[in-house]
């Protein structure tokens, strides 16, 4: 008997159907011996639904009452999937994040998890139970509810498997597991049966929607075997995430292409080319609990530079307003930004060893005029920044260049 921890995405619970054929699944994993703990997101769509009733309250919602909103999501689908399991014979009990307690710090709407108090779990498993918990949320220090950011009933899944030292943490979504790029863009990818911890955290960072990178981190920290199926299809083995490198990841330089339209650029032209401007300007976005992603400085004349970064694209118009009220502060001639970029990066353990990818990749893209505005690297990625409207072009024609299609 094995202890599995099983995560079911917004489009897996989307319907009272796809609920139920939920409920179905983990029925034949209780079926065959196993203790499950299930983690379910909101239903799909309810967190975009909910997030624009905040807006309409607030231009800028208080973070904890957002956290208070954003919550009602997953609560809504344990206990229909408590039901379900029910209604078929299976003895289940759902939990809330504050109930179970994933405790976190005091970050609303991006909570990081401290520490989780697995017992009444335990109890339940012990007593033959499926237990089902809410993702995406704990509860901090104050006894506040918090949340852990978009995607983060990943993390709560794999959190939970660590904290149970589960056997498994079955990651379930809508496509049958971790493919080069996004099918739905290139037809051509293909399913990868392993992929490395290394490579699947920067896919994860880059822009890849099958994992959230902080599940990818907790997994890697915690040795936590780690699978990604389908909840839509019968069968199949799905994506293992492995420790180890595969004897033949040599051969290709490059395993996946990631994309992220979640990317906005913010300019601050015109600073005094000094030290400390950089953290200035980088404090105060910090400070505001903004993440920074790819950063350029461009030395003018004068004594001026010209410093360029992205932010999240939430984030976009409240970076901006931030800088151009400290804009006199920095001695910055202007503030301007754009909201119309998308990111697209190439990975690969391969790189260690092949020359020439970083050129080949910027080849394929002047062939197609698609001109980089912003570069970043490491030692198994590039990524650049792009006009928007160039993204999916710039994904196939690099799937095609790096020969992804073929096995």
């Amino acid at each position: 008997m094995a202890l599995i921890v099983q995560k079911y995405g917004g489009t897996s619970v989307g319907s009272a159907e796809r609920i139920k054929n939920v409920a179905q699944r983990v029925a034949r994993t209780r079926a065959q011996g196993h203790d499950v703990v299930v983690v379910v997101s909101a239903m799909s769509g309810e967190t975009n639904r909910l997030v624009a009733l905040a807006h309409e309250m607030q231009e800028f919602p208080d973070p904890r009452e957002m956290d208070v909103v954003l919550a009602t999501g997953e609560q809504v689908t344990i206990g229909l999937l408590a039901m379900a399991l029910k209604d078929i014979g299976v003895d289940a009990k759902s939990y809330t994040g504050w109930q179970v307690a994933l405790k976190t710090d005091s970050a609303h709407t991006k909570a990081r998890i401290d520490h989780i108090d697995h017992e009444r779990m335990r109890a339940d498993l012990d007593q033959g139970r499926v237990v089902i918990v809410a993702g995406f949320q704990g509860i901090d220090s104050l006894g506040d509810i918090t949340t852990l950011g978009r995607g983060g009933s990943d993390t709560s899944a794999v959190a939970l498997a660590a904290a149970l030292k589960a056997d498994e943490c079955q990651i379930y979504t809508d496509v049958d597991g971790v493919y080069t790029t996004d099918p739905r863009v290139v037809p051509e990818a293909r399913r990868l049966d392993t992929i490395t911890f290394e490579e699947m955290l920067e896919l994860a960072s880059l822009g890849s929607k099958v994992l959230q990178i902080r599940s990818v981190e907790f997994a890697g920290k915690y040795q936590v075997r780690l699978r990604v199926l389908s909840s839509l299809q019968e069968g199949g083995e799905g994506t293992l995430i492995t420790f180890e490198e595969d004897d033949t990841m040599e051969q290709a330089a490059v395993s996946g292409i990631a994309f992220d339209k979640n990317q906005a650029r913010i300019n601050v032209r015109g600073v005094p080319d000094k030290p400390g401007i950089a953290y200035q300007i980088l404090g105060a976005v910090a400070d505001a609990n903004i993440e920074v992603d790819m950063i350029i400085q461009n030395v003018g004349d004068a004594g001026t530079t010209d410093f360029s970064f992205t932010v999240p694209r939430g984030d976009y118009q409240h970076t901006l307003k931030l800088l151009q009220e400290v804009q006199k502060h920095i001695g910055a001639a202007e503030v301007d930004g754009d909201d119309t970029v998308c990111k697209v990066s190439i990975v690969g353990l391969g790189m260690r060893s092949h020359v020439g990818v970083a050129s080949t990749m910027f080849r394929t893209l002047a062939e197609e005029g698609i001109n980089i505005q912003m570069i970043s690297t490491s030692e198994i990625k590039v990524s650049v920044l792009i006009d928007e409207k160039y993204m999916e072009l710039a994904t196939r024609v690099l799937h095609k260049a790096f020969e992804l299609d073929k096995a």
